[in-house]
This record gives structure tokens, sequence and C-alpha cells, in this order.
């Protein structure tokens, strides 16, 4: 019998039914999926390896990457980089597979399922950037401990990452920003502000998702939050 705790799943997993188009993308998924990080595939949690991924290069993960806009566009800008992206909304995961395919990005790779299970088995310090864009807001106050910044997240993303990496929020709702700024650096990690434009505008190589321009069509205002992993 496991011993591993339960895990309640946040958030859901399928959309619209699939278009024929992006069955067709799916199709590549069991090549460009990160192996052995479920427990099914890895009962013994065993730390993966990614310099077979990427060959030595640093790696960054974006966590839950919606439709993978921001994803393949650092990919590009950073050919000499390896991505890791967790996404369980199969949809999305669909609509990346699609995108790599048309730009021909080759340095990522994809967890079609719960970021936590990728964090079991991504070696410690091992990760040099992160990214958390547009999170599930979970608005409701007795959902709140469903958000990814809360230490049941955070304490394991901060075991992955490298000493002094840089960890990205973007958000539009004022809640998770509060929450973000009270919970983050209790689990390690310095804000890096200093003037209100370091919140206020984007960072200098970014690229606004779907996501972000609904919310400003709704008059919601985008907040860029940017942490370092703190030395111990």
């Amino acid at each position: 019998m496991s011993d591993a705790p339960h895990r309640n799943f946040y958030g859901r997993i399928r959309g619209k039914a699939l278009k024929p188009s992006h069955k067709r993308y799916l199709e590549d998924l069991d090549r460009l999926a990160v192996p052995a990080v479920t427990r099914e595939d890895n009962p013994d949690r065993t730390p993966l390896d990614l310099t077979a991924l990427f060959g030595g290069n640093p790696v960054w993960l974006e966590v839950g990457f919606g439709s993978g806009e921001h994803l393949v566009h650092q990919a590009m800008q950073n050919p000499g980089t390896g991505f890791i992206g967790a996404e369980p909304f199969i949809n999305g995961v669909a609509t990346l597979l699609g995108k790599l395919q048309k730009t021909g990005a080759e340095n990522v790779r994809i967890h079609p399922g719960d970021a936590r299970d990728l964090m079991d088995v991504l070696p410690e310090g091992s990760i040099s950037k992160a990214f958390l864009l547009y999170p599930d807001p979970w608005p409701k106050a007795r959902h709140h401990r469903r958000r990814f910044v809360t230490a049941e997240h955070l304490g394991p993303l901060h075991r992955a990452l490298a000493p002094g990496a840089e960890f990205r929020i973007a958000t539009d709702i004022p809640d998770y920003v509060r929450q973000a700024l009270e919970e983050v650096p209790m689990a390690g990690f310095d804000w890096l502000a200093e003037h209100a434009a370091d919140w206020r505008e984007p960072w200098d190589d970014w690229l606004s998702t779907r996501y972000e321009q609904k919310a400003l069509r709704e008059g919601r205002t985008p907040h860029y939050l940017t942490f370092r992993k703190a030395p111990r």
C-alpha cells in the first residue's frame, strides 16, 4: 500500500470537445512529455534526469501555461534554455503542441498533469527560473488554500529552484497579489520591487497572453511580481 499523501486535484482537465486538429497535435505528446513524473510511472520518486532531457542547459519552468503562448515565446527567445510546462487542462496542452509544431521549437517538454507531481521529481536546485502567470484565482475564501501561493506548493518550488533563481507571478486579482506578498516571502523568497513601476509594468521580455488581454478588456489591472530565492 502506498504511503503517499492523498492529494485533491484542483481545477479542470478538459473543456470543450477537442477539434480534429487538436487531436492530431496530441499525437505528439508522448514524444514531448516529461517521462516518469506520475507515481504510477515512478513509484520511488526517482529525480528526473534533466541533463538527458536538455543536454545540460539551464531549465525554466512554467506552472499552468494555459494556451502556451508565453511558453513558446520564451522558448523561441532562449534557444539555449530548456523549458518545462505543467498544465493539466488537455485543451491547453493540445493548443501548445500545435504552437510548437508551427514554430519548430524543440526545447520544450510538457507535464500534462498536476504540477505538484512534477515538483516531487525535479532535482533539488535544478530550475533557474519559474513562471506563474494568471493562475486560477479561486476567488471564494474557502478555496484560497487551493491557490498556488500556499506552502503546499511554494515549499516544493523553493526546493526545486536554484540559489538566486527568479520566480515571476502575473495576476489581475488584487487578493491574489495580497496572498502572494504574504506567503511567497515566508516560503524563502525575496520580493525584488523597489518602485511602483516594478509591479505595474511588465517584464522586458513579456508577451501578453490572451488571459491578460481578457483582463484588460474587462477593466482589471495586471500586477507583475518578481521574487528571488533567498540565500539560506
